[in-house]
């Protein structure tokens, strides 16, 4: 009796089954893995929107007026370095003696949720990007 050599069409077949049944499972926990990786990249960015405010403050006695972007005290959109952006960063309220930050998702991170930050500590995360959704500690 010859052997045959090489695979049947079956076997090809049920191979790339299991692979696509694989993929099914893995990739929306990769995804989800991923965006919360970009949240703890804007939620260190926010903190460091907040330091930055301090030294401001420091400097000025007041957080009025500090400015974000190119010529601000902070960049305005995380994460700080790379080339796609995930979220906004923005100084929501600001008054001589208190400030409240907010990283607001866009892009893939859309639906996220609003991160934002007090002056005097409480971390939020609201669960819609409008920031009127249920609040949660990050």
């Amino acid at each position: 009796m010859k052997k045959s050599k090489g695979i049947t069409l079956i076997e090809l077949v049920i191979t790339l089954a299991i692979l696509g049944i694989l993929a099914a499972i893995a990739y929306p926990s990769f995804e989800d893995h991923m965006r919360k990786t970009r949240r703890g990249d804007a939620q260190g960015a926010l903190m460091g929107l907040s330091n930055a405010l301090e030294r401001y403050y420091t400097r000025n006695n007041t957080y009025a007026g500090a400015l974000l972007g190119t010529t601000g005290i902070f960049v305005n959109e995380s994460p700080i370095d790379g080339n796609t952006k995930y979220y906004d960063l923005s100084i929501a309220a600001s008054s001589a003696t208190a400030y409240t930050v907010q990283a607001k998702p866009k892009g893939a991170q859309t639906g996220d949720g609003l991160l934002q930050l007090d002056s005097n500590g409480p971390r939020r995360w609201n669960s819609n990007d409008l920031g009127t959704g249920t609040n949660k500690p990050w």
